[in-house]
C-alpha cells in the first residue's frame, strides 16, 4: 500500500481552520485527523481527545524530553505539539494524516518531512478575518488585538506554503482542499517507485524478455 500524505493546514486565528477540518472529515473518508497536544483549557464544547490532547505545562515538557512529538510551538502563551506515534502509523497504514497546526510547527514539520504538504488559510480580508474573531464571543479585545498582532508575524511565512486557500465559501474551499490533497498522490516524486518499475518493464519487453 502506498504510503500516506502528511498534510498540515495553518492559517490566522479567525479563518475558519478548525470549521473547514470538520468538514473535510465529514465529507470525506480518505483522511485520518491528528489531535494536538496543547496546554491551554478547553473552551466550551471541547472533548479530550477530539479537538485536543490537554496537557499541563509539566506534562508537556514531559513529551518533549522524550521525544514523543513531531513538532512543538508556542503559540499567544501556551504550547501545541503534533504526537509521533499516531502520525506514522497512519501514514504507514496508507492514510492521509490532516495537521492542523500554527505556523512555526508547520515550518518545523518541513524541514523534518520535506514531503509535508502545507496548506495556509485565510479569511477573504483582514476586516471579515477581525470580524470573525469578534463574533466568536469568547475572547477579549485584549486577546483579540493579540491574535491580529500574531496573524502580521504569520503572513510573512505564507511564502514558505505550498497552497494559499481563501476560506470565503466553506463548501467551495472544502472541495478545492481535497483535490489539491488527492492530486499529491500523483506528483512524480511521490510516484518514483512506480515509474522506475515501468521503465524496467519496457527494457525487458524491448529486449524481448
Amino acid at each position: 500500500m502506498n504510503r500516506g500524505i502528511l498534510v498540515v493546514v495553518s492559517g490566522f486565528s479567525g479563518a475558519g481552520k478548525g470549521t473547514l477540518m470538520k468538514r473535510l472529515m465529514e465529507k470525506y473518508d480518505d483522511y485520518a485527523l491528528s489531535v494536538s497536544v496543547t496546554t491551554r483549557s478547553p473552551r466550551e464544547g471541547e472533548r479530550e481527545g477530539r479537538e485536543y490532547f490537554f496537557r499541563t505545562r509539566e506534562e508537556f515538557k514531559e513529551l518533549i524530553a522524550q521525544e514523543q512529538l513531531i513538532e512543538y510551538a508556542r503559540y499567544v502563551d501556551n504550547y501545541y505539539g503534533t504526537p509521533k506515534e499516531y502520525v506514522e502509523s497512519q501514514l504507514n497504514d496508507g492514510k492521509d494524516v490532516v495537521l492542523e497546526i500554527e505556523i512555526q510547527g508547520a515550518l518545523e514539520v518541513k524541514k523534518k518531512m520535506p514531503d509535508t504538504l502545507l496548506l495556509f488559510v485565510t479569511a477573504p480580508s483582514a476586516q471579515e478575518l477581525k470580524k470573525r474573531l469578534e463574533g466568536r464571543g469568547t475572547e477579549s479585545p485584549e486577546l483579540i488585538r493579540n491574535r491580529l498582532e500574531r496573524a502580521c508575524e504569520e503572513a510573512e511565512g505564507i511564502s514558505g506554503y505550498d497552497y494559499l486557500l481563501v476560506n470565503e465559501k466553506l463548501e467551495e474551499c472544502v472541495d478545492l482542499m481535497h483535490g489539491i490533497i488527492q492530486s499529491e498522490h500523483y506528483r512524480i516524486s511521490r510516484q518514483q517507485t512506480f515509474a522506475e518499475n515501468i521503465v524496467q518493464e519496457l527494457k525487458a519487453f524491448v529486449k524481448g524478455e
